[in-house]
């Protein structure tokens, strides 16, 4: 819901400040307010501020936003390499590194802390709040445009509805890297692998249907499907905003299967912006969030970049222990013949090194991004708008859209070692799964005859 930010180092904000930011939600390593007050310089922003876990509030706080290893792979980006803080290493990352990737038109203190932790702390899920706490110790926050208004600060009379999707990784892997137990991320995307896993450990209590494929297809009955399938189990994939509120979908953690009350509280909420029959407004959001999608083939530019992961993890993890001198503990598990696969990785030079991680990780933060889309509808007289449109059929309507990548974080290089291990289980959980229920099979039709 936000994007490029700016440092607030200047601003000094006081308690009585606290007051005009509420909670919209959060990730593992930060909370994001959205200001409702009137000081100008911050209607239509959203602050992200750093979290630090309650058994050590110095735990995410680095004297160096980047290690030794970090400043070797990010070498050609000067800025990046010269951050003191990993706040702002994030915000320089997104500027100088996805940002050209993606497009420059989709991408954009202690006791003031102490008091929104208050204000907030109700609002936020129960474990979460266990988990981390806002870190005061702070002493500057990362202000952003908030991407689910259409306008910034003077709304006017015209309502706007914003999507936020994440559309997970949209390709299957071809990898040559790839091993033959593990060969099943050919046929089966990462996300429907990683549902069985999550189900597996009561993270979810279904199984979404959802398939990235579609959604990266370009083909608007697939994009619909995709859509239905999203707003049908929405997790933590997919939110809907009105004039900047939540209407659909959850605060910092995954929501809740879509059931009746839902949907009907749901269609309640869009007919201030939809102008369709009863019952019909929700039917008629999915039809413009697909013909949107479509239209500004926005994905298409997202999936060349999440295609720089060329070589997959079970490739990139021996790159990275190239990098980080250290001895492949991957190589250690297999036989002398496996690891012939992989001895170029291991003769291969420093920049190639870096290359193959650096292209590794920038695909990762793409995978993990999130696509916002907003809507105005365009009055009847309207003319000259710089944004694009799309029209509705079914309601004779036209709306302004525009469309933005964010979440667009920097991924750590030393975090490349749970990538390896969180796919192996991946890959495990949903082999069980499958052999489970061929198993299940089998014993039902012996039974049955």
């Amino acid at each position: 819901m936000y994007g490029i930010g700016c440092w607030m180092d200047d601003v000094t904000l006081t308690k009585k400040d606290s007051a005009g930011w509420v909670y919209r939600g959060e990730g593992a390593a930060n909370i994001v307010l959205a200001y409702v007050g009137s000081y100008p310089p911050f209607i239509g922003k959203v602050m992200r501020l750093r979290k630090a876990p309650r058994n050590d509030a110095l735990a995410m706080r680095s004297p160096s936003a980047l290690n030794a290893h970090e400043h070797l792979l990010w070498k050609h980006v000067d800025q990046l390499i010269a951050s003191s803080d990993s706040e702002l290493a994030c915000q320089l990352f997104v500027e100088h590194v996805m940002k050209p990737l993606l497009g420059s038109q989709y991408v954009d203190a202690g006791e003031f802390l102490e008091a929104v932790e208050k204000d907030v702390i109700s609002k936020r899920p129960i474990w979460r709040v266990d988990n981390a706490t806002v870190d005061t110790l702070c002493d500057s926050v990362l202000l952003m445009s908030d991407y689910s208004l259409f306008t910034h600060g003077n709304l006017g009379s015209k309502s706007c509805i914003s999507v936020e999707i994440k559309p997970k990784c949209g390709f299957l892997p071809v990898s040559r890297f790839i091993s033959e137990r593990t060969a099943i991320k050919r046929t089966v995307t990462r996300f429907a692998m990683h549902q069985a896993l999550k189900l597996h450990q009561g993270e979810i209590a279904l199984k979404s249907e959802y398939n990235p494929l579609d959604l990266f297809s370009g083909c608007k009955e697939r994009i619909h499907k995709a859509i239905v399938d999203l707003f049908t189990t929405p997790q933590n994939n997919f939110r809907v905003f009105l004039n900047g509120y939540l209407i659909f979908g959850g605060l910092g953690c995954g929501a809740k299967d879509t059931n009746v009350s839902i949907a009907k509280a749901f269609e309640d909420s869009l007919k201030s912006v939809i102008e369709a029959d009863a019952g019909k407004c929700t039917e008629n959001l999915i039809a413009l969030v697909a013909e949107a999608v479509q239209k500004s083939r926005v994905l298409d530019r997202l999936l060349e970049v999440q295609k720089l992961d060329s070589v997959d993890i079970e490739g990139a993890i021996h790159a990275y222990y190239e990098i980080t001198c250290q001895q492949c503990l991957v190589c250690q598990e297999l036989s002398d013949e496996q690891t012939k696969r992989f001895a170029a990785f291991h003769s291969a030079s420093l920049d190639e090194s870096l290359r193959i991680v650096r292209d590794y990780l920038i695909a990762a933060t793409a995978k993990d991004c999130s696509l916002m889309m907003c809507f105005r509808p365009r009055r009847e007289g309207d003319s000259g708008s710089e944004y694009d449109n799309v029209y509705l059929k079914s309601t004779n309507q036209t709306f302004d859209f525009k469309v933005h990548f964010v979440d667009l974080d920097l991924k750590r290089l030393s975090k490349m070692e749970e990538h390896y291990e969180l796919d192996k289980k991946i890959v495990s959980c949903y082999r069980e799964m499958i052999e489970g229920e061929e198993k299940r099979k089998k014993v039902t039709n012996l039974q049955a005859s």
